[in-house]
């Protein structure tokens, strides 16, 4: 990993270089050992101005017998580079292969980068002047009318995904926030305040996938799609490409949400770990917010979600996030997450054997859910 931030002095090679140095070495394994490279990036292009990533990183590391390439899936590009390394160990293209996850945000303005994003979502919508900040809101607005949730609940969510993100020296932001300060935070789409959505984030994720290693074992990946128009789902609430993905993953990997010890949700807006906690069977339908509110899905609950601070705390990083959350989730299961906290059960979910991450393009048209499993 390299620590996600807003303005880093890297250039997209270096960070994606940086991370993968650090998964190599975590992996104990040479860059000459590689049969496949895999980066996943958004738009470095728009951000940066910078393409040709997975060559360049080839070339960085002097490799040339191996495959490179990019994997572009929106916000999901980097569990997408994932479930590309994994189709290549399964399909024997490949033994031992490296994923990069990785985007630069702040070299654009943010009113560029803001447009960048939006730009994600159906052209009908987009011509509408429909932002995802503002399907963030229209969600979280029904989802409180209709399930009766707490409004301060809500806010809850991020409280405790900044409270994990205190104790992650890779998160963007290390500080604590209160309910108060979420609510009088300025608004964004109402009821979404500034505090309830993922901020504008660099950084960048890796991690070595091999055909044979012991430890932490990926049990399923799969990708599923849903309408690409929010307007044409029966349920605005519905996150169909969530719950299909799950589905796929659990019956995969043997194994369904009730086995699941900590999870990592694509929280780009609050809102968003409730729906897809509901969708992925973690919680009932109506009901994720009383988890919150009862304190089961702190790092200390039941069923810890985002332990790492989640994209609200830890950062966003288009591209870096899927193969982050996955990082997250390794450390979990292996029981060493790094913290600079004297406190080291602040930052570990305890006993943690089974691990659930969903990344998640645009406004839920496509995700990807991966199921890992520790040494049982």
């Amino acid at each position: 990993m390299m620590a996600f931030t807003r303005g880093t002095s890297r250039s997209p090679i270096e960070s994606l270089v940086v991370a993968a140095d650090r998964a190599l070495s975590d992996a104990s394994i040479e860059p000459a050992d590689l049969d496949s490279i895999h980066v996943g990036t958004m738009a470095p292009e728009a951000f940066a101005g910078r393409t040709g990533l997975a060559n360049a990183v080839a070339g960085q590391f002097g490799v040339t017998d191996c495959s490179a390439h990019r994997v572009e899936n929106t916000n999901a590009s980097g569990a997408s580079a994932i479930l590309d390394a994994v189709d290549a160990i399964r399909a024997g293209r490949a033994d031992v292969a490296l994923v990069i996850g990785g985007e630069l945000m702040s070299p654009a303005d943010t009113a560029t980068a803001t447009d960048i994003v939006s730009g994600v979502v159906h052209d009908a919508e987009y011509a509408q002047g429909v932002t995802l900040p503002g399907f963030g809101g229209l969600a979280a607005d029904r989802y409180l009318r209709v399930h009766g949730a707490d409004r301060r609940a809500l806010a809850r969510v991020a409280v405790k995904n900044h409270a994990n993100a205190a104790h992650n020296p890779y998160a963007q932001f290390q500080t604590p926030i209160t309910v108060e300060d979420v609510l009088d935070s300025p608004p964004v789409a109402d009821p979404l305040r500034l505090y309830d959505c993922c901020p504008i984030s660099d950084g960048a994720a890796a991690a070595v996938l091999a055909s044979e290693a012991d430890g932490v074992q990926v049990a399923a990946c799969a990708n599923a799609l849903g309408t690409h128009a929010v307007a044409d789902r029966d349920d605005p609430l519905e996150i169909r490409s969530v719950r299909e993905a799950g589905a796929t993953a659990y019956e995969a990997a043997g194994f369904g949400p009730v086995a699941i010890d900590v999870a990592c949700i694509h929280d780009a807006f609050t809102i968003l770990e409730w729906l897809e906690m509901e969708e992925l069977g973690l919680a009932d339908t109506g009901e994720a917010w009383r988890l919150t509110a009862d304190g089961a899905t702190a790092i200390d609950g039941d069923l810890p979600i985002n332990p790492g601070g989640g994209l609200k705390a830890r950062g966003h990083p288009l591209g870096a996030t899927g193969v982050a959350q996955l990082v997250e989730l390794v450390w979990q299961l292996r029981g060493d997450p790094p913290t600079e906290s004297e406190d080291a059960d602040a930052r570990t979910v305890d006993g943690a054997d089974r691990g659930l991450a969903v990344n998640v393009a645009g406004f839920g048209n496509n995700s990807v859910c991966t199921l890992l499993e520790g040494a049982l």
